[in-house]
Order: C-alpha cells, then structure tokens, then sequence
C-alpha cells in the first residue's frame, strides 16, 4: 500500500503535528489511521505491545464517535487494555480469566478523547490486572523494550511505552497507580506525567475518593501532546467526591515560556531504598545542567517516615486488588481465582489482601495523611524534587528479580522486593501530587532511564513548563536522539 509519509517523515511528526496536518487537509485521519496500522504491523512482532487492532476503525476513523473538530483530530491512538472501556470492544486486562470481556459501554475519559479527536484504533498489553512490574506472562504475551529485545519494558503501561518509544504512533493511553506511566516512560525512552488527583476523571467505576491512588494519562514523545492532552481531557465527571481543579491558564500556553529560577532539591535516598552509583552520577549531570538553565539546584529531602510510607501504600494495594478481583470472580460464579486462570503472584496478593482489617485501612489512611503532609511542607521551601525514575537496571526479560513470589512466602517481604527498584514513584500517588518522567539519562545496560520531576499538589503545569524548557535546551533531542533497536524507520 501507498503510505501517506516516509518513515523518517512520521518519525518527525508528534500527535501536534499530525493534527495540524489534517487540519490543513494535507492528510486524512484514514490515511494516517492505515499509517498507524502499518507501524504497528512492523514493529508488533517483535516487541509484542499490541493486543489487537480495531481494522474497522482503521478503515472508518469516525465510526466510534471520534470528533472530527477535536484538537488532535484523526491522529492514531492506542488504549491501554486496563482502565477505561470502550463500548462493545474487548478488556481482557493481561489475564485469561478476562478472555472474550466486552464492555458494555464507554467510560467518562474515553468519551474526553474520542472528542479530543484521537482515533482509538487498537489495544496495548499490561501486566495482568495492571499488577507486577512487567507483561510477562507466557500465557498472553511477553511485551519487550523495542531498545533491546532482551529487556522488560516494565509496567504496567507496557504496550503503550513500546509503541510510543518504537515510533508506530506518537500518543497511547496509559494508567499509573504507583508508577505505572512513569516507569515505563523512563526505561522506554518517552515522556510520562503522572497528574495530580482532581485531573482525569476515573469514572463512572470509580472515584478519585474509592479509587485513591490510579490515575489516568498518556505517553508521549512531545511536552506538547502531554500538555495538549491535559487540556483536551480534563474535567470531573457529574457526581465526583471532590472538586476537579481547572489551570488558572492552559498548559499549552503556559509551556510557551520558561518558568522562573526554581529550587530544585536532587535526591536518590528514600528510606531504606538508594539508587545505583551510576543512577546517582546521571542524577547529578542533570542537576548541572538544571543549574546551567538559571534553577537553584541541591540535594534536600522530604521528612517522611518512608518506611511507615511504603507499608500503608502495600496495605492499599493489596487490599484495593483483594476487591477488584472479588468484583471480577462474582459475576462469573467463582469464589476465588482459578489457578489456570490467573497468575500465582496474583492470587497471593489477592489471598492477602482478604485478611486486610478495617484497622490496618485506618492506620493506612493515617499514614497517608502524615506523608501527604511532610510533602506539603517539604514544597513550602522547594519547587520541584528529581530523582531517577528506577533504583537498579532494568530487568531481562524472563528474570524473577522484583517479578515473581518465588519460594518467597511473604506477599509483604515481595511488595518489599519490589520497591528496591520502584520506590521512587508511588509516593506521588499516595499524596495525589504530580511527577513527570522525562528521557534524559541513559542506564549502564544501555537501557533509557527516566528523570523524574515532582512538585505539589495541581502544580502539573510548573512541570510541563520545566520539562518544556528542557525540551527547548535540547532541541527536542531526548535520549539524546538516540533510535531504539525497534523502530519503524529502520526497516
């Protein structure tokens, strides 16, 4: 077929772009939707980050609602298979216990972007129900990094960070409860913002109150599209617990401008987790160069109990996940998981999480509450805290590191496991604050790895203006211009 643009000509082109052109009807959304489908089919084998294609959507870009006056009208988009639904489609969310799940109407986000113009077009993979740190479960699928074949992607917005990062479109949708744009974001090379609670809408399933700690989002390979998209999808839905702020100015002005001289704290030592010496190193080079753009940089840490922090976010997860599988195995009569079903950590978890008592809930509630505090104190006197997205390297794939439970007998002692490389993500959930994850450094696995900013609670605009003058520094060069071993102009 006769593909609307080269390779290197897509390449250049962010979800901005691609609507600009449609809108200067220089391409149609069908031809950048077949476009799409053509990149996925490339680069999908080798990675295996897409679960399906919707062919009828890729041949009628308006047959799902998509509004054609919406400000990225007609340019491709990715769903992440957890998370919002999308009427009469397939959410088999990574588990065959899902296999053959319709559902049986659109979510509040979902209907925000079809009327932001974005075509959804096909589904990305994730760990099963979104849980563990990467999609690997042989049964399914195993979704690898397009930087190297050998790596994990991590999670859970896996699919979505490969596509991205292998260039077969520019935005996808993505879901982070503790991480899960943020991490993918940094070991795959794109760009990552975790919003502040009071942005997206998680309706109608859930609410920024019941649901706590998951918020909705994207991956990109602009500050543009992140910024545009913030825009364009924002806004609570009728009957939400609590108030969803709106910016005093939109993101995509504000990011026009450099922000002023910002104190900017480095810090890699949360609790009892440190980052690698050469995590460290890549830490410091980025503070430099933050000094070099006029900010205030040096090492400074919050005055958080991060040990009492990171038990209550676990009684969170696990208890949260104790319900949302409950809410699952009753509608198909079933008291607990069929263990050919679903996978062994899952079940653990799940088994934990039943014995979770109201008065751990209350302690949990409570240490949310004093950590959310220190934080708001801690940006009393700093804008803005760095740290590296990840701890260690990023595991290869088929690695039992901060994967599976092992002969480990202890569902706790594994959470524990797992935050030795993840700690440095979930607290902004825990508070509600927003943290970005940009491509600026490199792992000594020659891996990406994510630098992320966090600020205070509805400062999401001060980082996307951070991150905007970055971008402006670097002349877009993130990852500094490197290509990923998987990629669509390379083959």
């Amino acid at each position: 077929m006769t593909l609307a643009m080269s390779w290197d000509e897509w390449a250049r082109h962010d979800a901005t772009a691609l609507a600009d052109r449609v809108r200067r009807r220089e391409v149609t959304p069908t031809e950048l939707a077949a476009q799409a489908a053509v990149g996925i089919a490339k680069t999908n084998p080798a990675v295996s980050a897409v679960v399906e294609v919707f062919e009828d959507v890729v041949a009628d870009p308006l047959r799902d609602g998509m509004d054609p006056g919406g400000r990225f009208a007609g340019v491709p988009y990715l769903m992440k298979d957890l998370g919002p639904t999308l009427k009469g489609r397939l959410q088999e969310m990574g588990s065959l216990l899902m296999r053959g799940n319709r559902a049986a109407a659109d979510s509040y986000l979902t209907g925000r972007i079809r009327r932001a113009g974005l075509n959804i077009m096909g589904r990305t993979t994730t760990p099963e129900f979104g849980c563990c740190s990467s999609a690997e479960n042989p049964a399914v699928y195993v979704t690898r990094n397009p930087w190297d074949l050998d790596y994990t992607t991590c999670g859970s917005s896996a699919g979505s960070a490969a596509m991205v990062a292998a260039g077969a479109l520019p935005i996808a949708h993505a879901t982070d409860g503790g991480g899960s744009i943020r991490i993918p974001a940094g070991v795959n090379g794109v760009i990552g913002l975790k919003v502040s609670r009071g942005v997206f809408s998680i309706a109608p399933a859930a609410s920024d109150l019941t649901g706590l700690v998951s918020i909705q989002g994207c991956l990109t390979r602009s500050v543009r599209d992140t910024a545009a998209f913030v825009d364009a999808c924002r806004g609570g839905a009728p009957g939400e617990f609590m108030p969803y702020w709106m910016a005093p100015e939109p993101c995509t002005d504000l990011i026009q401008r450099d922000p002023g001289r910002l104190r900017i704290a480095l810090s890699h030592e949360w609790g009892d987790y440190r980052a690698t010496a050469e995590r460290v190193g890549e830490l410091e080079r980025v503070g430099r160069f933050l000094e070099g753009l006029g900010h205030h940089v040096e090492w400074a840490l919050p005055a958080v109990d991060f040990r009492a922090a990171f038990a209550a976010q676990t009684i969170c997860y696990i208890s949260n996940f104790a319900q949302t599988i409950a809410n699952l195995l009753a509608p198909r009569g079933l008291k607990r998981p069929p263990a050919d079903l679903v996978e062994p950590i899952n079940i653990r978890i799940w088994e934990a999480g039943l014995d979770t008592s109201y008065t751990e809930r209350a302690r949990m509630q409570a240490v949310f509450n004093t950590t959310s505090r220190a934080f708001g104190h801690f940006f009393e006197d700093w804008d803005i805290i760095l740290t590296p997205v990840t701890a260690l390297p990023t595991p290869r794939i088929g690695t039992t590191e901060y994967l599976t439970i092992s002969d480990n007998p202890s569902v706790l002692d594994w959470f524990g496991n797992l935050w030795r490389n993840f700690a440095y993500t979930p607290l902004a959930n825990l508070c509600g604050i927003p943290g970005i994850s940009l491509p600026l450094a490199m792992q000594e696995n020659g891996l990406p790895l994510g630098i992320q900013a966090q600020a205070r609670q509805a400062n999401d605009g001060l980082l996307l203006q951070l991150a905007a003058q970055i971008e402006r520094a670097i002349d877009g060069k993130w990852n500094a211009g490197r290509v990923p071993g998987v990629h669509v102009t390379a083959g």
